[in-house]
């Protein structure tokens, strides 16, 4: 999965959180090794200047994914499950 693919599979993730819990039954795990590393890199940076109604925007996905307990996922072993 390139990079940009990570991305966008973590950015639709994060606006569609009830969808995480389908990832797990399904054993997707790489999805949510993307979606926890996205989250953990917070939103670019770069988009404060160039857009920054997007970046609020991804800001409060982020925000609300470590308040419903994204915080507890272990990276670590997830990307050991997608390999």
């Amino acid at each position: 999965m390139t990079a940009r693919e990570e991305e966008l599979i973590a950015r639709h993730l994060l606006e569609h959180q009830d969808e995480i819990d389908v990832c797990f039954k399904n054993k997707e795990w790489a999805k949510l090794a993307a979606l926890v590393r996205y989250a953990r890199n917070d939103a670019p940076k770069s988009l404060i200047h160039t857009d920054p109604a997007l970046y609020r925007h991804l800001r409060e996905c982020i925000t609300r994914f470590f308040l419903r307990g994204g915080d507890a996922f272990s990276l670590e072993k997830l990307e050991a499950l997608a390999n």
